[in-house]
């Protein structure tokens, strides 16, 4: 298996199940890869965790089997993607989606938009 390059952090809100499990190996909760794609878990589900219900974790725990201290792992690392996203700390790259005669334009506008790319992100001490 060929070591793939992890995603960019600034891209994760269009991430692929497949990024994720990138991620996760990265972050070192690479045994939960699998579960998280048979789940369908994707930078856009990611996303979403912030605003998850006490009733919502749980489940989504017990359908990917984590331990607590792997789900706190897990969150901390996304928080840590979403302040430095805020902080505007990566570089932009073009989505997938987006086609290359607009790369120029496309990252004009991220580059002066990034704060609005992170509409989650609870400012906490």
């Amino acid at each position: 298996m060929s070591k793939e390059r992890p995603p960019e952090p600034l891209d994760f809100f269009i991430w692929t199940v497949e990024d994720v499990g990138l991620w996760l190996e990265e972050i070192n909760l690479g045994g939960y890869r699998q579960i998280f794609k048979e789940n369908g878990v994707n930078g856009e589900y990611l996303e979403g965790m912030s605003m998850f219900t006490t009733e919502q974790i749980l489940r989504f725990i017990r359908r990917c089997h984590m331990k607590w201290g792997d789900f706190i792992t897990l969150c901390k690392e996304l928080r840590r993607i979403k302040v430095a996203c805020l902080k505007g700390e990566q570089k932009v790259r073009r989505p997938w989606w987006a086609p290359s005669c607009l790369s120029v334009v496309f990252m004009k506008v991220a580059k002066r938009n990034r704060q609005s790319r992170v509409v989650s992100l609870k400012l906490e001490p």
